[in-house]
C-alpha cells in the first residue's frame, strides 16, 4: 500500500499577512505546496490528504485539484474548534484550533496506511521524501515511527536567528529528545545556540534538527488521542497553547511505547515566515531550476 503524504494547512498565516500555504513562488505561480507533492508522487506517495480549516475548501479544491487530477489521490480533512469528538463536552473559546498535534488526530477517519506529515509552508527536498517513502514501505511499525533529522546548517537563515529543535539522538539512531533553541544562528562561523542569560553554545554542523516531517502508522491516532484530551482538560483556560506534535513524540518516547529513527539527511531545508522570505525562497527555487533539480513548469 502505497503512503500517505498528509500536508498542515489549517493556520491562517498572521506572520505572514496573507494565506502564504497558497501564494506563488515558482516560476509559474508554484506555490511551496507544488513542489512537497511533486516530490511526494516522484517518491512514490499515492495519496495527498490537506488538512485544512473548511473555509478554505474551495479555494484549495479550486487550485490543487484541476493540476492534481489524474496523478495522485487527493483529499481534505478539516481542523475545527469541534471537541465532542474526543469525547470532550465543553465549548472552549479560542482564536486557532488546538495545533498540530490536534491536525493530525483529525485525520484519523481518513487516513488508514502509513503516512508522513509535512508543514505546507516548508520546503524539504527530494532526498528527504525518497528517504521518507523508503521507510514509510520497508521499516514503520506501530511502535516504530520516524522523523526527517535535517543538519542544522542546512535550515539557518542569512536575516538572524532561528527557532529549531534540536534532536538528541540515541547510538541506534533513535530519538532520545527534542530540545527547543529559540536562537540558533552562526557566529565567526560557528553554529551555536544562545540561551536567554546570552550565554551561547556551539553546535556541530551536523547536529540534527527537526523540521516537522514524521512518519507513522495509523496507530497513533489512538495512541495520541488521549494525550489530546490531558492536554485540553489541562489548557482550557490558556487560549494560546497547543498540542504540538514533538509532545505526542516525547511522551511516546518517554513511556516506550514507541520509538522514532531520526532519518538523516543532507537536503536543504527552507521556508516562509515573513513576506520578506519570500523573494529568497523566490530565489531558491529559481535555483534548482537552474541546476536541473525541477523543471520550470511543475505541472
Amino acid at each position: 500500500m502505497k503512503p500517505t503524504l498528509l500536508i498542515l494547512a489549517a493556520g491562517m498565516a498572521s506572520r505572514y499577512g496573507s494565506m502564504k500555504q497558497v501564494d506563488g513562488f515558482g516560476p509559474n505561480g508554484e506555490t511551496i505546496i507544488d513542489y512537497s507533492i511533486y516530490d511526494a508522487i516522484r517518491a512514490g506517495f499515492g495519496k495527498v490528504t490537506f488538512i485544512i480549516r473548511e473555509e478554505f475548501l474551495e479555494s484549495f479544491k479550486g487550485i490543487f485539484a484541476p493540476k492534481l487530477e489524474g496523478k495522485v489521490e487527493i483529499d481534505f480533512v478539516f481542523q475545527s474548534y469541534d471537541l465532542s469528538k474526543y469525547g470532550i463536552d465543553k465549548q472552549i473559546e479560542r482564536q486557532k484550533p488546538w495545533g498540530t498535534g490536534h491536525a493530525v488526530l483529525e485525520a484519523g477517519k481518513q487516513v488508514n496506511e502509513p503516512f508522513c506529515v509535512i508543514n505546507a509552508d516548508d520546503f524539504y527536498g527530494y532526498e528527504a521524501f525518497q528517504k521518507m517513502h523508503d521507510f514509510l514501505t520497508s521499516e514503520v511499525r506501530d511502535d516504530y515511527y520516524s522523523l526527517m533529522g535535517y543538519q542544522v546548517d542546512k535550515t539557518l537563515s542569512e536575516h538572524g536567528s532561528v527557532s529549531r529543535g534540536i534532536c538528541k539522538v540515541s547510538p541506534e539512531g533513535n530519538l532520545e529528545q527534542i530540545n527547543e533553541r529559540t536562537k540558533v544562528y552562526e557566529k565567526d562561523g560557528v553554529i551555536v545556540y544562545e540561551d536567554e542569560d546570552g550565554t551561547t553554545t556551539p553546535l556541530h554542523d551536523d547536529a540534527r534538527a527537526s523540521m516537522n516531517f514524521w512518519g507513522f502508522t495509523p496507530a497513533i491516532f489512538k495512541q495520541a488521542e488521549p494525550m489530546f484530551k490531558r492536554f485540553v482538560e489541562a489548557n482550557e483556560n490558556n487560549p494560546k497553547a497547543e498540542f504540538f506534535i514533538p509532545l505526542m513524540a516525547e511522551e511516546l518516547v518517554r513511556t516506550g511505547e514507541a520509538n522514532f529513527k531520526v532519518i538523516p539527511t543532507s537536503s536543504k531545508w527552507f521556508g516562509v515566515t515573513y513576506k520578506e522570505d519570500k523573494p529568497i525562497v523566490q530565489q531558491s527555487l529559481s535555483e534548482l531550476i537552474e541546476n536541473g533539480t525541477y523543471p520550470n513548469k511543475l505541472w
